[in-house]
């Protein structure tokens, strides 16, 4: 997923999310959305996943609300939710879009075709914007053939998900073996009388806690190792920047 970035259309701006089933190369969501922000792209997925099911990996860059540079293992509270519903994270190399070169391809495709209309400084509401994008989306699934897929269209290889998801199903996190604390309001956890700060990304979501010797605690959210509690310095010390979300522990 990416944003395709922002275009001027007549006296407004467009900057649509773009989801793309990898293997398939099936678009799954092409959107006009007046703002990018957390709550905005956290709608447009829960219905995506109510449409499709559950991915079992999301591959985004490291921009916001995928990704938060100045968060614990670059966590924001919407990769956060990901992986509370079970879903890996891969993230490309900062600076690097050649990382994501199938689906920048398909933006340039996008730009070429539907941002050229931009030109004609032609007025139209969010609605018919939205219904541009899905028609020049129908066309890219349906219509047009790939070579890595033996000449067949997108729509033609995708299947959904059989991970389903319902909106208002309630997420429990089990830790089995652990004692679980909830993470407070400003980012921090509770434990044994000290307070240690963890990340606002994770607010409201409980975290496991594993005791590993008499010194040290591994503090898991869902099955990611995010770090442990030293408790000889009563400090937080999370995981290597090496170790990416979705790796296994190094």
């Amino acid at each position: 997923m990416d944003f395709k970035g922002w275009w001027r259309e007549g006296s407004g701006r467009s900057n649509p999310l773009t989801v793309r089933d990898a293997h398939s190369r099936y678009i799954l969501e092409l959107r006009h959305l007046d703002k990018g922000d957390t709550a905005s792209v956290r709608a447009c997925f829960e219905k995506l996943f109510e449409r499709h099911g559950l991915p079992k990996v999301i591959r985004s860059d490291n921009g916001p609300p995928f990704a938060s540079s100045q968060a614990l293992l670059g966590l924001s509270a919407l990769s956060a939710w990901w992986i509370t519903l079970g879903i890996g994270l891969d993230r490309s190399r900062p600076g690097c879009p050649q990382d994501n070169g199938a689906h920048e391809r398909m933006h340039l495709d996008l730009k070429r075709e539907v941002q050229a209309l931009a030109t004609e400084r032609v007025e139209r509401s969010a609605a018919e914007r939205q219904a541009h994008f899905e028609t020049w989306r129908h066309e890219f699934n349906h219509e047009r053939p790939h070579e890595s897929l033996g000449m067949k269209c997108p729509a033609q290889v995708y299947e959904n998900s059989p991970r389903s998801y319902k909106f208002d199903e309630q997420i429990i996190l089990g830790y089995e073996g652990m004692e679980a604390r909830k993470v407070q309001r400003m980012g921090y956890i509770k434990y044994d009388k000290e307070r240690y700060q963890l990340s606002t990304s994770l607010r409201g979501w409980d975290v496991g806690l594993k005791a590993v010797s008499q010194e040290r605690v591994e503090v898991y959210f869902g099955s990611l190792c995010i770090g442990h509690l030293d408790l000889p310095s009563r400090a937080f010390k999370a995981v290597l920047e090496t170790e990416k979300p979705g790796e296994g522990r190094r």
